[in-house]
């Protein structure tokens, strides 16, 4: 079994698997401003590892830990030999996905509609347990469909905890399998954070983090009052500099927070070097949009990569002087007047 990592004791804050959003690409550009927050990949099936491109979905960083890999699938061998791979590659965590209700994920039996079949789930935890020694997490939501919630949540909790699972991120609403698409499942179910909060007390020896609809770091601090850990999910996509002052005021860093601009300029070499091996600049840049938000030139920053980053086919010094020319439309004096 591959040995614990540096960086497998979960930390209070860390940003949620999202599918399409959070590749190695943006995992590289959020760690350029949190140090510490613990990042998770896009959830990647069984399936895709064992017969699929396993160095495009699996591929990271150093720069990026802690870092998680989320699986989905449901069989319990094949996510025994998913987790030993992630492990073996140096993953901090391994989480399988118990929350996610497309359609697609429903037809592959995994995803929210498990929160049905906790005793496979059970079994799939012991499974990677077995294969792994970093920690193995769940992520899932409340209950599905007309499932009683607290019920649900506690019985499937102390079912999966049975099986060595310690770790638990607890989407905080239900999940409708059906008459909902993936979007509204993430905003239409009522939030009930109280149920989360009460998990935590009522077991205090489980590591709870929670999950959904939280958007700042005061609201982070509030929920820390009750539980262990907190996941924010798209708010640290689309406006990832929410993300500012998270090590200094969750993981006590001394370091300076860094301004917009210079994550940008730290994120520079990155970009140099991954168009000098082949990425399409549009593949790194769609992820940096959100920087600059709520200040004047946001717009032109956003509009000036989102037309000259697509059909982009030049160097990679080309592309770094593309993106520094974008960020002159932001002047630091506005980014300092913000603050």
């Amino acid at each position: 079994m591959s040995a614990v990592t540096p960086h497998s004791k979960p930390g209070p804050l860390s940003v949620a698997p999202m599918m399409d959003w959070t590749d190695r690409h943006e995992r590289f550009f959020l760690r350029q401003i949190s140090q510490h927050a613990r990042l998770y990949t896009e959830m990647v099936t069984t399936g895709a590892i064992l017969f699929g491109d396993r160095a495009r979905f699996l591929k990271f960083d150093p720069t990026e830990h802690p870092v998680a890999l989320q699986l989905g699938g449901s069989e319990p061998d094949a996510l025994a030999e998913c987790a030993r791979i992630g492990a073996d590659l140096g993953y901090d965590e391994i989480n399988l996905n118990v929350g996610c209700p497309s359609d697609r994920v429903q037809s592959g039996r995994f995803g929210a509609c498990l929160m049905a079949e906790p005793d496979l789930v059970a079994l799939s935890v012991a499974a990677m347990r077995a294969a792994v020694d970093v920690p193995v997490t769940v992520k899932h939501r409340i209950a599905i469909d007309d499932q009683p919630e607290w019920e649900t949540l506690i019985g499937f909790v102390d079912t999966v905890a049975a099986a060595g699972c310690a770790q638990f991120i607890v989407h905080a609403r239900k999940a409708w399998l059906q008459g909902l698409s993936p979007r509204e499942n993430r905003e239409v179910p009522p939030l009930h954070y109280d149920l989360v909060y009460r998990l935590k007390a009522e077991r205090p020896d489980l590591h709870i983090s929670i999950n959904g609809g939280i958007e700042t770091l005061g609201e982070t601090s509030t929920h820390l009052e009750h539980v262990d850990g907190v996941m924010l999910g798209r708010v640290a996509y689309q406006n990832p500099y929410v993300l500012a002052g998270v090590d200094q005021q969750f993981y006590d860093d001394g370091a300076p927070v860094r301004t917009r601009h210079e994550i940008v300029d730290a994120y520079l070499p990155y970009i140099e070097r991954e168009i000098a091996s082949g990425t399409h600049l549009i593949g790194i840049t769609r992820h940096i949009l959100g920087l600059f938000n709520g200040l004047p030139g946001a717009r032109a920053w956003r509009r000036y990569l989102s037309e000259n980053a697509p059909g982009f086919d030049g160097s990679a010094a080309e592309a770094v002087t593309l993106v520094q020319t974008a960020a002159e439309f932001v002047r630091p004096e506005h980014e300092t007047a913000a603050a």
